[in-house]
């Protein structure tokens, strides 16, 4: 199925990307070839049209958690993994810059040297002017995830869906890595997710999401091509909406459009 002389689902979209993501298989920290291509599938995007944020994580340089069970402070990790994510941004800043794709970072702790601060409208307006807007530092407070940071962001920007990029093809009812019987669930509504407890995201940025309405679609960024299909609408990976139960009957289409108005 191609979305080819479509017009998108839709036009205004924040990504979601773990730390993880920038680091190549068996490496960690940032990897050149991985970023290049995260940056190639946005600008793809982007070029089109689209309206991109990106909100990105920092697991691939600090994971707070571990050292919160050697009795870090959590506030201190918290701050650290932070500062990791504005190093993520700065590097898809890179890459997206050296493709041709105007790219601002804001950061939500003030480091004017290198980025800009999160301001709302400023934010829009470079949305406005086609510009991808990198979003790091979290939500510049400790004991809150860069998910909760994903679902606040789009919130304040209107975005229309946020695209959680993964290793996996979407959400499953056990890690499929380590259980093979682990089925993939391609609809669910928010409280499904909630009362199962499907690791997709957080409890806050989950009920956010559904207090606003705004679809989570989850699927693989390793597959050429997904950031497209999941903007053009396409049935790829799984999404959180509350019109889940229209697309487990089959109506995909009108589900999304429900979603997006």
């Amino acid at each position: 199925m191609t979305s080819q002389g479509t017009a998108p689902r839709y036009d205004r979209v924040l990504i979601k990307l773990s730390g993880e993501a920038f680091a190549g298989e068996g490496e960690s920290s940032v990897a050149v070839r991985t970023t290049a291509m995260m940056a190639e599938e946005i600008g793809a995007v982007a070029r089109e049209g689209v309206s991109v944020a990106v909100v990105v994580g920092g697991g691939n340089i600090w994971r707070g958690k571990a050292h919160q069970a050697a009795g870090m402070d959590r506030a201190t990790a918290d701050y650290m993994g932070m500062l990791a994510t504005v190093i993520n941004a700065l590097a898809l800043q890179d890459a997206l810059e050296r493709i041709g794709i105007p790219t601002r970072v804001q950061t939500a702790i003030a480091m004017h040297q290198i980025a800009e601060p999160y301001i709302r409208r400023r934010t829009i307006r470079h949305l406005e002017k086609g510009r991808v807007v990198v979003f790091a530092a979290g939500t510049g407070n400790p004991y809150f995830t860069t998910d909760t940071t994903a679902a606040l962001r789009a919130v304040e920007i209107g975005a229309q869906a946020i695209l959680k990029a993964t290793k996996v093809d979407g959400i499953y009812t056990a890690d499929p890595k380590q259980d093979p019987t682990a089925q993939r669930l391609p609809y669910l509504d928010y409280l499904q997710v909630l009362q199962l407890g499907l690791q997709v995201m957080d409890s806050t940025a989950l009920t956010l999401c559904m207090d606003h309405d705004l679809p989570i679609l989850v699927f693989d960024m390793s597959v050429p091509g997904n950031i497209r299909r999941a903007v053009w609408g396409e049935p790829i990976g799984s999404i959180v909406c509350r019109a889940a139960r229209d697309l487990q009957d089959g109506d995909h289409s009108s589900a999304l459009k429900k979603e997006a108005v």
